[in-house]
Formats: C-alpha cells, structure tokens, sequence
C-alpha cells in the first residue's frame, strides 16, 4: 500500500487541522463501543487504567502523520496492528470492526470544505481518499490474521480440555500415552490417531 505524498498545499492545510481531525475521528471511534465503555474511553486520560483509548489515539496520531509523509506499507501495517487487534478480540462484526477508517475521509473533507473549494483541491483530496481505502484493505489483512489466530488458539484451547476430560475420566493410559477407545476394553487403543489392537 504505497501511497502517493499529498500536495504539499492539501499537506499544509492537513497539518493546520490536525488537532481538529483527529479529535473528531477519536470520537467517531469511541461512539462504536456500548455508552458504558464509550463514556470512560473519552474521560479517563490515564494510558494505564485506559489503554484501549490510548491505543487508539496513538494510532490515529501515526496513521494521520504517515498519510502527511506518503504512507509507508510497513510503517502504517504496524500502526494499524496495534488498533486492529484490539477490535479483532472484542464483540464487533468484521465490518463494524474496520469501519473505523472510512470516517476518516468525511471529517477531512468537513474540515477542509472551504478550502477544498478556494484552492481547486478535489483531484488531491480524491487521491488522499484512495490511499485511505487502501489503508482499510490493508485493515482486512490484519483483522484476518488475527482472526485466525484466535481461532486457532480456541481450537487448541479445545484440544486440551478435551486431553483432561479423557485423562479424568480414565481413558488414557499416562504411562505410555495411549488412549483406550472404549472404557474396559484393553486390547483397543489409539495412540496418535492410529488404531492398534
């Protein structure tokens, strides 16, 4: 995902309004959690008791940096990391998880409405715009990844529970790491998917 660097005009007017933006897409993000979890994201400044909101407003802070430099693939890969992760483990939709993104392009063109129109800026905003969609497919990536990973740890999570529940109820032998495939039944067993008799 290398995107282009923005007029240096788009760049300057960018970088007078960044307080404002990222203010405003913080507080789109926060307003996708439940009111309860939404209300201590934005009150509790404290990084340590609140570090899903200081996750998200670093993130934010480096991405809008890196649209300003020209985005960086591994640079923006590892800024997106950080803030997808933590949505990929919580109770959002693929979409819902994601969507924080694309606000992105509203507020920006909110924020620069005049100035947009004054300085003829529609084909810079428009390539701006492109390189935040990439940035959202490169979100996808990530999200899936972490997804999968998750998955995979819960199916070894099951994998174990399920070595307890034969070894509590006898049906492996410790001893030589077979497993009986029938309680009372000495002369079947299976031993890493292989049955023996």
């Amino acid at each position: 995902m290398e995107g282009t660097k923005p007029d240096m005009r788009l760049n300057s007017l960018l970088a007078d309004k960044k307080a404002s933006i990222l203010e405003k897409w913080f507080d789109v993000i926060i307003e996708s959690y439940p009111p309860d979890t939404s209300n201590f994201l934005k009150t509790q400044s404290n990084r340590f008791a609140n570090p899903i909101g200081s996750t998200i407003s670093k993130g934010i802070d480096d991405i809008f940096d890196e649209l300003l430099i020209g985005t960086n693939k591994e640079k923006t890969s590892e800024f997106l990391d950080n803030m997808v992760r933590i949505r990929a483990v919580q109770d959002f939709s693929p979409s819902q998880a994601l969507s924080f993104i694309f606000p992105l392009k509203r507020i920006i063109r909110e924020e620069l409405r005049v100035e947009i129109a004054e300085k003829q800026l529609s084909d810079e905003i428009l390539s701006l715009e492109s390189t935040i969609d990439s940035l959202a497919l490169s979100a996808f990536d990530i999200y899936m990844k972490c997804r999968e990973k998750i998955y995979e740890i819960k199916a070894n999570e099951v994998k174990s529970m399920t070595f307890r529940l034969l070894q509590m109820a006898n049906l492996i032998n410790d001893a030589d790491g077979h497993e009986t495939a029938l309680k009372g039944s000495n002369n079947l067993k299976i031993k890493r998917g292989e049955v023996k008799k």
